[in-house]
């Protein structure tokens, strides 16, 4: 649902624009009890966002609880991030896009989300990850080693929050790498994407602090397949293969292509099809069900969904 400007999306929302009322349809006729949305334009006040969720409640599916904390796409640094002579470009925001706010996250829910046990990763530097995969070129850092002093690891954003639901507590985690592609002969994007996700292996390893509170759910567009397209496959593999996590590997079938798979990105004049996007409950919980849905052919994404079983 991103746009190429500020107010641009809510602007689209109050007119009923086609993309937005086929990804109120799909959402309603799911009726999920949380909801992330990615690639959702952020803007201070939250004016898309409570607009969207007004929607929703029309289309007969209210999720009167929201949180979108400020994302780091379009957030500029003053520095020359990209190493190539200039600062000010898309490529010297803290992640790339043509505005600040462009392409945030968002999570809606049906039950009430404790705002005071958000803990936002989005402002995590890129060079306190453990072994991170700092760029370098030609055996020195690179672009020069200030930029690190400020670059954050997140490309979009990083969070986790509590949703409190009949009296238990379920951990939500998300997070939205950029791709793994576009950056140079350094790999900057690669190394980057890759270490995203291995943020979130830390995380569960205990690493980066105690661990994460079970029950809970990752949310996650990767940017990463384990076998196919750009990136550091092995990373993605990792997590997925997680002892505290369970993957329900949803499929579904895409309008365009007729077929079902496990394709939950598809860019037929890029890469092509990807799995690229998941839900990963912890391993404790009971799914019931998952599956994939494509809100109309154009899409790029497909909505996941996972059933599980609560309380666990």
């Amino acid at each position: 649902m991103g746009r190429e400007g500020p107010g641009l999306l809510l602007r689209d929302i109050r007119r009923a624009a086609p993309d937005v009322s086929a990804i109120i349809t799909a959402i309603a006729s799911h009726a999920p009890d949380a909801l992330m949305l990615l690639d959702f334009d952020y803007d201070l006040n939250g004016l898309a966002l409570l607009a969207f969720a007004a929607q929703l409640a029309e289309a007969g599916h209210p999720m009167p609880y929201h949180i979108a904390p400020q994302p780091n796409s379009g957030v500029a640094t003053g520095l020359d991030l990209d190493g190539d002579g200039r600062s000010g470009t898309a490529d010297d925001a803290q992640g790339w896009a043509a505005f600040a706010g462009s392409g945030g996250m968002a999570l809606l829910s049906r039950w009430p989300i404790e705002h005071a046990a958000l803990r936002d990763r989005t402002g995590f530097l890129w060079r306190d990850l453990p072994d991170a995969r700092l760029p370098r070129f030609n055996g020195a850092p690179f672009p020069a080693p200030e930029v690190f002093d400020i670059q954050r690891l997140a490309s979009v954003a990083a969070f986790e929050v509590l949703l409190l639901i009949h009296d238990r507590r379920l951990t939500i985690m998300g997070y939205h790498a950029g791709p793994p592609a576009f950056g140079g002969a350094h790999q900057r994007n690669r190394n980057r994407n890759a270490d995203e996700t291995r943020f979130w292996r830390l995380r569960l390893d205990g690493l980066l602090g105690p661990p994460p509170t079970a029950p809970f759910v990752l949310l996650a567009d990767a940017n990463l397949d384990v076998e196919n397209g750009a990136g550091i496959h092995s990373e993605i593999a990792a997590l997925l293969a997680h002892p505290s996590v369970q993957d329900p590997h949803p499929t579904g079938e895409h309008p365009a292509r007729g077929v079902t798979s496990d394709t939950t990105g598809y860019w037929p004049e890029g890469p092509g099809a990807l799995r690229v996007d998941y839900v990963l409950p912890s391993a404790e919980l009971r799914v019931l069900d998952a599956g994939l849905y494509w809100p109309h052919p154009q899409a790029n994404h497909a909505l996941i969904w996972v059933d599980i079983a609560w309380p666990p």
